[in-house]
């Protein structure tokens, strides 16, 4: 099973740790366009800093995050699963996992990345800012630097198994399955009821995949296809409704109530 999560906008800052090693990460075969990303945004941050704020969608605030682009191949690194924060990551909590469940995650959880294009918890990362949805003046769309070179990399992590699509629809845009893998892929969405009304909120829904990770995670759920992921999930307790299978995979919404 391969469970693809999105990034974090907010990320930590490590003080201490060794520069990036392209080499040294999961998926050598995207290191060609990792290189081209990397050296699109240290040149922009590092040549035209107020342009680079315009360009990444950045305040007059967020400088730091310019400077820190600026200088991203010398900047200490740390751990992917420490690196990303936020919601979603504070309620999957990998580092509260117990010792197993953190051993499944190092092989079943990748993370999409708008600099790195896929990655996973182990993989050493410095402090970035490259949202998904960025236009790089030399380079174009991030989505589509990435789009033709993904496929290769998710089929490669999950091998025979299911993929548990739980990206945002920005991120989604960087890979969609293709109709041979469709069968084997769920795409998780998170409804929140309230009122008998149901709707997509922010905050349920990064909340709620962070806490269903960790629980597929720690109950070594291990489903090959979208309706036994749908049984896995309400023996945990969970409340989810299977649609019918479509050209890109099954959709599996998870109905909450409260956080």
């Amino acid at each position: 099973m391969l469970i693809l999560l999105p990034p974090s906008e907010g990320k930590s800052v490590p003080r201490r740790g060794r520069p990036l090693d392209l080499d040294a990460l999961s998926f050598p075969g995207l290191t060609p366009t990792r290189e081209r990303v990397l050296d699109a945004l240290v040149g922009l941050c590092a040549d035209d800093p107020v342009r680079a704020g315009e360009v990444l969608g950045l305040g007059p605030t967020q400088l730091d995050d310019v400077r820190r682009n600026a200088d991203l191949r010398a900047a200490p690194t740390t751990r992917a699963d420490a690196l990303y924060t936020g919601v979603l990551y504070d309620h999957l909590d990998l580092a509260g996992l117990d010792a197993a469940a953190r051993r499944r995650a190092t092989r079943q959880v990748a993370v999409t990345s708008s600099l790195f294009g896929l990655v996973r918890p182990g993989d050493r990362l410095p402090s970035y800012r490259l949202a998904g949805g960025v236009r790089l003046p030399s380079l174009g769309p991030v989505a589509s630097l990435w789009r033709p070179v993904l496929g290769d990399a998710v089929l490669q992590a999950a091998g025979r198994g299911l993929v548990v699509d739980l990206r945002s629809s920005t991120y989604a845009a960087f890979w969609r399955p293709t109709p041979d893998l469709a069968p084997r892929v769920a795409t998780v969405r998170v409804l929140h009821e309230q009122d008998g009304r149901r709707s997509v909120v922010s905050h349920f829904n990064k909340a709620t995949k962070g806490r269903l990770v960790a629980a597929l995670l720690t109950a070594g759920a291990s489903p090959t296809t979208p309706a036994r992921l749908a049984e896995a999930l309400r023996d945990l307790g969970w409340h989810v409704e299977l649609d019918p299978p479509a050209a890109t995979g099954t959709r599996l919404d998870v109905v909450v109530r409260e956080v």
